[in-house]
């Protein structure tokens, strides 16, 4: 009878952070929308109304480059955990939209880790805590060889003010601290995510080649489908650019947001202010950026957290061998 009632005194606290989470996240979702200080939310849904853009065709072509962008980074998470547990598209689907929804609202997702972690028994999880960390360094990876090369297209085709003699002298002194960085990095406990550089590295190397190989593939696939849907929104807002003038500032807009050290509750406005200031070189507006931002947030991030809902809410922990 005490066993019984100690079962569900745990089921029902269980089931109580399984909805808080869930409405943490729908919270987060809604004061993001409502209390914007980058984008007042009645001011958006009114520049959208303008636009006439929410065609059949242009919503069904919205949809379904959000769903190749999860689509590639549910099959990148499947392969890489297959590589120690063999996993369904379906379990890598509802760990992914439900980590998604569990992590909304952490710093800098980091939620993440230990959301997926928990769905595995307690052997694995510190080999998942590291393959998700694998997944979104892949990711990094590309975000930042095409934010590079963008970043030099568009410094020289936009004539940006660099001083080039700072600019030497800045990497100069690179090259010399950073192998002392490294140097001391290797003398010291320093850890990313719980984890030594030591042990990354070994665990990187000791991972199959293939499956890098292809989750990598997986991650620039997964690049260009969200880097080409930014493009298409700023299109259907009437915009004047080129393919290829907006991935110069496509691509250097990522990078820039992804390397300002922020927590995720930020992440819109830090992207807003980075693309503003960018596409403000190019002579755009800050209504048609700001909204285009937003557009993208509400398809990527706040759509599939609701899908990601249901599986917070129907999670059940694994049972250890």
């Amino acid at each position: 009878m005490i066993f019984k009632l100690t079962y569900k005194i745990k089921q029902f606290f269980f089931g109580l952070i399984k909805l808080s989470i869930v409405i943490g996240a729908f919270y987060f979702i809604y004061q993001k929308l409502v209390n914007n200080p980058e984008l007042d939310f009645r001011t958006f849904i009114g520049f959208l109304s303008k636009k006439d853009i929410f065609s059949l065709k242009n919503t069904l072509l919205l949809f379904f480059l959000t769903f190749f962008n999860w689509f590639f980074e549910i099959k990148k998470w499947q392969i890489l955990v297959s590589s120690i547990k063999k996993i369904s598209f379906k379990n890598a689907f509802e760990q992914s939209l439900g980590s998604l929804t569990a992590s909304l609202f952490t710093p800098n997702r980091i939620g993440e880790y230990g959301a997926k972690a928990i769905y595995y028994i307690s052997n694995y999880r510190k080999r998942i805590l590291l393959i998700n960390l694998l997944g979104n360094v892949l990711q990094m990876s590309i975000t930042t060889v095409f934010g590079v090369i963008g970043l030099y297209f568009f410094v020289f085709k936009y004539q940006i003010n660099i001083s080039y003699n700072k600019f030497a002298l800045f990497l100069l002194l690179g090259i010399l601290i950073i192998p002392l960085i490294i140097f001391g990095v290797q003398k010291t406990k320093f850890t990313i995510k719980g984890f030594s550089l030591k042990k990354i590295k070994h665990f990187i190397l000791q991972f199959p080649k293939k499956t890098l190989v292809f989750a990598l593939f997986l991650s620039m696939l997964r690049y260009f489908v969200f880097s080409f849907q930014f493009y298409f929104i700023l299109q259907l807002f009437g915009t004047e650019i080129s393919y290829f003038d907006a991935m110069i500032v496509i691509t250097s807009m990522y990078l820039l947001a992804s390397i300002i050290p922020s927590i995720f509750i930020f992440d819109v406005i830090i992207k807003g202010s980075v693309a503003i200031y960018l596409f403000g070189l190019m002579g755009f507006n800050d209504i048609t950026i700001l909204s285009t931002i937003t557009l993208m947030w509400l398809l990527n991030f706040v759509l599939p957290s609701l899908f990601g809902s249901y599986y917070v809410i129907n999670f059940n922990l694994p049972k250890e061998n």
